[in-house]
């Protein structure tokens, strides 16, 4: 697979998978941006890249980004949105219409990279037809999400269809040439709970878009507050109303921070596009009334993607309170943007940065504990001014996705060719 001619196919299944993606929407946020981001690298280093998702409502079956890049959608399950949880029963039809797809345009791949468990079971077969090497990455867990939502409905844990996912999952891992995790944390538990040898694993961790999300100025620190409405005694938090981002836990510390910092508030930022989205914002909101911290709660909408990066540093402080959180691209984002950062124990994040230089991290199930964690850059100058500088240096360095897209073509070269011997004995029969 060298540069002129290693051809790549990444299959992403669910979401709005596009060039310009609709973050915020369903089932669109951090996995779909991971994919493109990693395959605009491909590209950029030679690497021709289709990327295949779902084609559903009015999307067209091709998108060309550039002369290296193409989205190529399949249609499977119908014309309607479909949410991942609720795709199980089409993948059969999307590995059959994918590869029709192939043979037709008689397409050659020398990897596929699958993305999430319902991308991967479906890759391995298409890969197993076309006898090439299959890399997965898991992105989130089965059984670590089942472990955190302990305690929910029958009704609600039923809808995610864990046994099923688990079981695919173990024989996934076993079928697939190799894993790529995005945290130490997601690799042992692949060890323990799935029971797969370590050497079959990698940790590669995402990346970010170094020329977005850089330190500003002053002056544009200043533009961006008065732009948002924001101010430095703020609490950044971003994301999709789902319940293991832990907004509800935020909200649970913020008695306990306005005893130290009665100015501070918390602007919460959370995409609600749905009927249980929205009934999920009101139960947060009742949270708060309850507490009594109504008034120091900015609820925000949908940002725009151009408005991303001042969001991250209009605010005094970004945190990340999530009660099970993969790795947190949203901190790493902040932390780049030269914004103090509080980060959740129960992720992988936490696992690489050095505390009080990088980032700080508490347990947001711990309000007292997380309440401190917030007030800390509030309240001393030094231990701000060196999470902002240290913090965006370190992001910069570990997180570019330049080096992310290097080292995941390193594992690619690595199986590239495994078959070779096979297409022979296949041609010469």
């Amino acid at each position: 697979m060298n540069n002129q001619h290693g051809s790549l196919l990444m299959i992403s299944l669910h979401g709005y998978v596009a060039g310009s993606p609709e973050l915020g929407k369903p089932d669109t946020g951090g996995q779909v941006v991971f994919v493109l981001e990693l395959a605009k690298r491909f590209a950029q280093l030679g690497y021709r890249v289709d990327v295949m998702t779902r084609q559903f409502e009015d999307q067209p079956a091709e998108d060309i980004i550039n002369e290296n890049l193409r989205i190529l959608r399949v249609p499977f399950g119908g014309r309607e949105f479909i949410r991942k949880e609720d795709m199980h029963d089409w993948y059969g039809d999307f590995v059959t219409n994918a590869l029709a797809m192939i043979h037709y345009h008689n397409i050659h791949y020398d990897v596929i990279n699958t993305h999430y468990w319902d991308a991967g079971v479906s890759g391995q077969l298409i890969a197993e037809e076309l006898q090439i090497p299959h890399v997965h990455t898991p992105h989130s867990l089965g059984w670590w999400k089942q472990h955190e939502m302990e305690g929910a409905s029958d009704e609600e844990m039923a809808g995610y269809r864990f046994e099923e996912r688990i079981q695919k999952e173990f024989v996934l891992y076993r079928n697939c040439d190799h894993l790529i995790a995005t945290t130490e944390q997601q690799v042992e538990l692949i060890v323990e709970q799935y029971q797969l040898p370590k050497e079959h694993i990698s940790m590669i961790p995402p990346g970010i878009d170094e020329s977005r999300f850089t330190p500003a100025t002053p002056d544009k620190v200043a533009a961006a507050r008065q732009k948002h409405e924001m101010r430095e005694t703020d609490i950044y938090v971003v994301g999709r109303a789902a319940e293991n981002k832990g907004y509800d836990l935020i909200i649970e510390a913020l008695p306990s921070l306005l005893k130290l910092q009665p100015d501070a508030r918390l602007v919460l930022a959370a995409g609600a596009n749905s009927d249980s989205d929205i009934a999920l914002l009101n139960q947060w909101k009742q949270i708060a009334a309850d507490l009594g911290v109504a008034d120091a709660i900015s609820w925000r909408g949908y940002v725009a993607d151009e408005d991303l990066a001042d969001h991250y540093r209009a605010p005094g402080i970004f945190a990340l309170p999530s009660r099970y959180e993969p790795f947190g691209m949203t901190a790493v984002e902040a932390m780049a943007c030269a914004t103090p950062t509080v980060v959740t124990i129960h992720g992988g994040l936490f696992e690489q940065i050095e505390f009080g230089r990088h980032a700080l991290v508490a347990d947001p199930k711990r309000p007292e504990e997380f309440a401190a964690m917030l007030n800390m850059p509030m309240q001393y100058p030094w231990m701000r001014e060196t999470l902002a500088v240290e913090g965006a240096r370190f992001a910069r360095r570990v997180f570019g996705w330049t080096g992310i897209a290097r080292r995941t073509l390193q594992v690619f070269e690595h199986f590239k060719g495994r078959y070779d011997d096979l297409h022979t004995d296949e041609l010469a029969s």
